[in-house]
């Protein structure tokens, strides 16, 4: 029975991701509005894509280097080995993914509401929710995925429990690295465009830091997203895989206790 439920864990990540892939398509189908709203969502959502793409291709030199050394840190420690360097890879990679799926669908989502509320508060709701949803599943989805997947391969080879946990770690550690950039780096550039609307617009023209003749306002809108939701989805992710990592880290040392004890 152990080892069927172990076997279908990977697929409730897969339906996860289904049920993601479904709420993008239908928000996506939602009507935009007015051209000047579709133009300003677009700029919008091209800055905060631009951000997300430099800021990853730095961390990807990041993860390699930090991949190597825990590759030949893992293969000279007892009880682990360089298999854990696959872990962080793979944590990396479902870290970037959480905050590039939440990115994707809030810059879609942020138009469609604005449109839907023009027509009743319950559409506008719906809409946004949806979004919400896309995001929050896509964490929870990559998560299960990812670690129920590593769990089974590393199982499978004949490791102790001990072993497989320590080189799961790795997981985790992919991910709260993706997480602290991504929030930092999110956080950075939104605090500096907030600023930068501010002094351009409230300083020194006089005119609201949203108004539409302030130049920084597209700037400060793509920080709110890179900063607040796809930084927000990485550190998400991570503390949702470090939650599922230490149930299963405490409860296997409940059973060694018991099985001692016993």
């Amino acid at each position: 029975m152990e080892m069927i439920v172990k076997q279908f864990l990977p697929l409730f990540g897969i339906l996860a991701l289904g049920y993601v892939f479904w709420k993008n398509a239908w928000v996506s189908k939602q009507e935009e509005g007015t051209e000047k709203m579709s133009r300003i969502a677009k700029n919008i959502a091209d800055g905060a894509m631009s951000f997300l793409k430099a800021e990853y291709k730095i961390l990807s030199v990041f993860v390699l280097a930090v991949a190597i050394l825990l590759y030949f840190k893992g293969g000279s420690e007892e009880g682990s080995n360089g298999m854990v360097a696959v872990s962080f890879i793979v944590g990396a990679i479902c870290s970037a993914l959480a905050g590039f799926i939440g990115m994707r669908v809030a810059t879609k989502a942020n138009v469609r509401t604005t449109n839907a509320a023009r027509k009743s508060l319950g559409s506008a709701l719906e809409v946004a929710f949806a979004g919400g949803a896309v995001m929050g599943l896509g964490v929870v989805g990559l998560g299960v995925l990812g670690l129920s997947s590593l769990f089974i391969l590393y199982s499978g080879q004949g490791w102790e429990i001990g072993e497989v946990l320590n080189v799961l770690s790795g997981f985790s550690l992919g991910a709260s690295s993706i997480a602290l950039f991504a929030r930092v780096g999110g956080g950075i550039y939104t605090k500096a465009a907030d600023v930068g609307a501010d002094l351009v617009g409230k300083v020194e023209a006089g005119i609201p830091e949203d108004h539409p003749l302030n130049p920084a306002t597209i700037a400060d809108n793509v920080g709110d997203n890179v900063g607040d939701v796809a930084g927000m989805g990485a550190d998400l992710f991570g503390s949702y895989v470090a939650t599922v990592l230490a149930a299963m880290v405490l409860g296997n040392y409940i059973i060694k206790d018991m099985a001692d004890a016993g």
